[in-house]
């Protein structure tokens, strides 16, 4: 993979686009708190990603980041708002990943962040700088040679559907508003898809319930239990990967892989001893 993914990082965190969605070939980041790299710091919102450490995004040596560094494209990926760079520098890897987003704009609303359908708009916008800087067949080839690195969701639940009342039961059941993030996800990984995109990560949520923030929260009275966010984690991981299954074949060409996080921070958590003192 080294060898072939030498281009862009598109972060769409997206939160991967970074959309959380990253190109490897280069490498191109779009959505989520996993893999943000700055985005939002461009726009007044209330989640500020910060340059520098926090305790929120660590020191900024992020997931995308080492991967990056691993297959020999960069150290680190800029954010595509960050006026310090251009598209020389978004040409190997580039990050339009947005903290406190989701797959549904009412998540991203509540804080006035940039929300997925925004990332997917960015990255139309970068694709045309790059076609300018590449030529159109250099670009082509980018898109299609890229790693999507695509992790996004846990704040649909965390901040929204289990916090604010206008998307819990008044408006849909737990399983109603899987679904309905689970078509959100469907329509975006297909149009990023016809954009050129090839190669994707699609990254499943954490265990949401033994989040130091999730526990925190769950001190707010009438606040749903744990066990509830782990079981809506673990049923909505389920559906990404039956997403990917039908993708998969739906989609000609397409390599869309589901990567599990639930299970290995789990067991992290569950055995810390297992990792050092």
């Amino acid at each position: 993979m080294s060898t072939q993914y030498h281009h862009l990082l598109l972060c769409v965190v997206l939160n991967i686009l970074v959309l959380s969605a990253w190109q490897i070939a280069g490498k191109n980041t779009l959505p989520e708190g996993l893999i943000l790299l700055g985005e939002n710091d461009q726009v007044l919102n209330l989640v500020q990603e910060g340059g520098k450490p926090t305790g929120r995004f660590c020191n900024g040596r992020l997931v995308t980041n080492f991967l990056s560094q691993m297959l020999g494209i960069k150290n680190s990926i800029p954010a595509y708002l960050d006026p310090a760079f251009g598209i020389e520098d978004f040409a190997t890897g580039v990050s339009f990943a947005s903290a406190g987003t989701g797959y549904d704009d009412a998540t991203s609303n509540l804080f006035a962040v940039i929300p997925l359908s925004k990332e997917l708009e960015y990255f139309k916008e970068y694709l045309k700088k790059l076609s300018s800087f590449l030529g159109k067949d250099g670009a082509v080839k980018t898109a299609r040679e890229s790693l999507y690195f695509i992790s996004i969701g846990a704040n649909n639940f965390l901040l929204n559907y289990f916090t604010v009342p206008a998307r819990s039961t008044s408006q849909y059941t737990i399983a109603e508003y899987e679904d309905f993030l689970i078509g959100i996800a469907r329509n975006f990984l297909i149009e990023l898809y016809s954009l050129g995109a090839k190669n994707i990560v699609l990254v499943g949520l954490p265990p949401s319930g033994c989040l130091p923030l999730v526990k925190t929260l769950n001190l707010v009275p009438r606040r749903p239990s744990l066990e509830e966010m782990k079981k809506a984690s673990k049923d909505f991981n389920v559906k990404l990967q039956n997403l990917v299954a039908t993708l998969s074949i739906e989609l000609d060409g397409i390599e869309l892989v589901y990567a599990d996080i639930y299970n290995p921070l789990l067991k992290i958590i569950q055995n810390p001893n297992l990792y050092g003192n």
